[in-house]
């Protein structure tokens, strides 16, 4: 999934697109696109080996200005405004409903 995204542009490191193999260093800006939000994450230290995912935290802070996530919520609510839950194109169970009303109101040829 990291490979697909560097590859679309979704990863920057120092505001430049990278490639997967790109190594990352301490005091670098990391920039993910993910979900509509951009994520800026600053790298504080590479560790020696590999840690926790509890630990992560001390090798790196999350920098990401809270406008970010308030346009999500903003873009979530405006998606519902524009089109109400349900309004879009028939169920299955709404086509035979709709066929069975058809069928009911047209007279029979007999």
């Amino acid at each position: 999934m990291a490979s697909e995204a560097c590859k679309k542009g979704h990863i920057k490191i120092n505001e430049a697109n990278c490639k997967p193999s790109k190594e990352v260093y301490g005091n670098e800006k990391i920039s993910v696109r993910k979900n509509q939000i951009n994520y800026k994450l600053n790298v504080l230290d590479i560790p020696e080996s590999r840690v926790g995912a509890k630990l992560v935290d001390l090798y790196r802070k999350d920098e990401t200005p809270k406008e970010e996530f308030e346009k999500t919520e903003m873009l979530k609510y405006s998606k519902d405004y524009y089109r109400k839950k349900g309004t879009g194109r028939p169920t299955k169970k709404d086509r035979r409903d709709i066929d069975g009303y058809y069928d009911a109101s047209t007279p029979s040829e007999s």
